[in-house]
């Protein structure tokens, strides 16, 4: 510029910058880059010597940026993709740029516009997207304002859109409603000129710009359908339709509402702050995002009846508007839902009885020892095959108390192949036959099998007991009269000759009424006390 000889350089930039939170681009204040200043400081020399004051150190020039970083690696693309779209380029990674734009941010870009409808299922620029080219105004906004014209409604669209992309019109509180009727009172020279901004929007999109009704809330709704946010928990505590949270100070006025339309946030994760909404009834969320509420119909599992259910729910993407139950599932139905409850729970769910539990720890051992074809009973390998030993059995009941007690020990037999089905009583008996004739069960829930008996009944046993046809010992936990234990072998006769009359010193005090032989393997096996008087 002729005659400028002197450039006090602030070291700042204004850039444009896309902020993902709220779908918007808006000027931002950051340090220029070496190349920026370089170019600044040579204004003061074009045509005449000159000097350039710069009001940072030079020390601090080594550490600025070498370059701007190229817009668009950096900026909204959705405006690049409808430009690209226009002149039927469908997706623009295909075109020779200097600075190729970033694949998620066309990713993102594209996914938006479909979901405006501004462009179609290949690509191709639809008439909305065609309108919404033609307002200088982000994607979102853009189709707010179209949208809004449909219904001759565009005046109060464009002066929202205008009020979200300049900062400070209006204030700068959370609540957009207020905020838009401050700017709308407001006489200043920025207001004005920024009405007169939205004016010509309202009239390119097709309305003279004067109408007026419509609540920011709903305008919102046809730019961020994705943020209706819905109340949840403590106070200021939101779930967005998109499956985030966010929040609002609990005493902001907005906390309060059951819906809101999020416009901006800050912050990630749990953190995520609300920095403009608007209020929203339920009403017109149905009324004008009808196409976007999901119905479905679901099975759960009420844990406090131990029964399944089933709910027919109203979503809007992650938020629920409604619930209602319906009958609950019979027949083969039910047996899924069972199923899937007890996928999801675990085997614990069941009513396992002692009979079930009992073959389940046969098996177990059984499979632990000789591999297959005896089945895994795990929790896992049960789980994987619930469609073929639980679900046929259930009898197409809703409720677990309902299910029939030996459906359990009846499922589990189907996972043994028919020939070892006959094997399984002479391998893994349910109980050892006392010399008394007293059948006792046999414990197969530890690594090994266990025989609890009172000692009385296994007088004259001179042979150890055994399961698998007799080349398994069991191991004997020899009880007392009171069914405590006394001792634990695996060597009965070696018992007998050994360490028997240590025990027998011991217990003959203590119960006199029993019999405690010198000789144990010529002493008749009993089950009873010695009668009295003898």
């Amino acid at each position: 510029i002729d005659g400028v000889r002197v450039v006090i350089d602030s070291g700042l930039s204004r850039l444009p910058k896309f902020e993902p939170a709220s779908g918007l681009t808006r000027l931002e204040t950051v340090r220029v880059s070496r190349a920026s200043a370089d170019q600044r400081a040579g204004r003061a020399g074009r045509t005449q010597p000159g000097v350039a004051i710069r009001l940072w150190r030079s020390e601090q020039t080594a550490a600025l940026q070498a370059f701007t970083p190229p817009e668009i690696l950096e900026a909204d693309l959705s405006g690049l993709m409808l430009d690209c779209a226009a002149f039927g380029v469908s997706d623009p990674s295909t075109l020779a740029f200097l600075d190729p734009p970033p694949g998620p941010a066309l990713a993102e870009a594209r996914n938006l516009l479909s979901d405006l409808g501004a462009i179609d299922e290949v690509g191709r620029l639809t008439a909305a997207g065609e309108a919404m080219r033609r307002l200088a105004l982000p994607a979102r906004l853009a189709h707010m304002v179209e949208e809004a014209a449909r219904h001759g409604q565009a005046g109060d669209a464009a002066r929202l859109a205008v009020l979200l992309t300049e900062r400070g019109l209006g204030g700068d509180g959370v609540d957009l409603e207020r905020r838009l009727s401050r700017f709308l009172a407001d006489r200043s020279p920025r207001a004005n000129a920024a009405r007169q901004l939205a004016d010509r929007l309202a009239r390119a999109a097709g309305n003279s710009g004067d109408d007026s009704g419509r609540t920011a809330g709903s305008l919102l709704l046809d730019a961020w359908p994705d943020r209706v946010a819905k109340a949840r928990g403590e106070r200021g505590r939101f779930l967005l339709a998109n499956g985030s949270g966010a929040m609002l100070d609990a005493a902001d006025p907005l906390a309060g509402e059951r819906f809101l339309v999020v416009a901006d946030l800050v912050g990630k994760a749990q953190n995520t702050r609300i920095t403009s909404a608007a209020a929203i009834e339920e009403a017109d969320i149905r009324a004008r995002l009808a196409h976007r509420i999901e119905r479905l119909t679901e099975t759960v599992f009420d844990a406090a009846k131990r029964a399944v259910r089933v709910r027919e729910i109203e979503r809007l993407g992650a938020i629920q508007l409604a619930e209602r139950m319906l009958p609950a599932p019979t027949g083969p139905a039910a047996d899924r839902a069972i199923g899937d409850a007890v996928r999801q729970n675990g085997l614990d769910l069941l009513d396992w009885t002692k009979e079930a539990n009992h073959l389940r720890n046969r098996l177990k051992w059984l499979h632990s020892g000789l591999g297959e074809p005896w089945p895994d009973v795990a929790d896992a390998a049960l789980l994987a095959r619930l469609d073929d030993w639980l679900l046929p059995f259930l009898g197409g009941n809703a409720s677990f108390a309902r299910i029939r007690s030996g459906a359990l020990s009846d499922g589990l037999m189907t996972l043994v192949p028919f020939d070892l089905q006959r094997r399984l009583s002479s391998l893994a008996p349910t109980h050892f036959e006392a010399p008394t004739g007293n059948r006792v069960p046999i414990d197969y829930e530890g690594e090994q099998p266990v025989l609890s008996i009172r000692v009385q009944e296994l007088f004259g046993m001179d042979r150890h007991p055994a399961v698998a046809n007799g080349t398994v010992p069991l191991t004997v936990e020899l009880l007392s009269p009171a069914h405590r234990p006394i001792q634990t072998t695996r060597d009965l006769p070696g018992f007998w000759r050994g360490s028997w009359a240590d025990v027998r010193s011991d217990m003959r005090g203590r119960y006199p009424r029993h019999l405690w032989p010198e000789d144990p393997l010529t002493a008749a096996p009993t089950s009873r006390a010695k009668s009295r008087g003898s």
